[in-house]
């Protein structure tokens, strides 16, 4: 890991915790998985001020460009639960994917657990886009 903790912008970890707090009763058991490992991930997690968020760090809004082994590169969106919409390469924060991303960064490669299974994801680059801060 390249900054050696999960990073994330005060605000974005605030909303990040109030839309935990709200999806811990998914059926989904995928998204219940990831959902848990992401919130014992954030125990440890570094909070920083806009100011001092690195530029290369998966955050809301992101564009990401990721390597897995089970297909050619790609790149994703990371927004919030409504927003969502894989047609557009829009994946929510708290699909496995999203919460496998969030607050990682660029060459970073993460381990995270899959409807397939076990997989490592390679972060290849990060772009920074801007989203509404607050949930509907």
């Amino acid at each position: 890991m390249k900054y050696g903790d999960l990073i994330l912008e005060k605000k974005e970890y605030d909303l990040l915790k109030r839309i935990l707090a709200m999806s811990k009763y998914y059926k989904d058991n995928s998204y219940r998985a990831s959902i848990s490992k992401l919130s014992e991930e954030l125990k440890s997690a570094k909070i920083v001020a806009e100011k001092d968020m690195p530029e290369d760090v998966v955050r809301f809004g992101s564009i990401v460009s990721i390597e897995t082994p089970f297909g050619p590169e790609k790149s994703y969106q990371l927004v919030l639960p409504d927003e969502s919409n894989i047609q557009q390469n829009k994946i929510s924060i708290l699909a496995p994917m999203g919460s496998a991303l969030i607050g990682y960064a660029k060459d970073d490669e993460v381990s995270w657990q899959f409807p397939s299974g076990l997989n490592v994801i390679k972060i290849k680059n990060v772009i920074q886009q801007k989203i509404e801060e607050t949930p509907k």
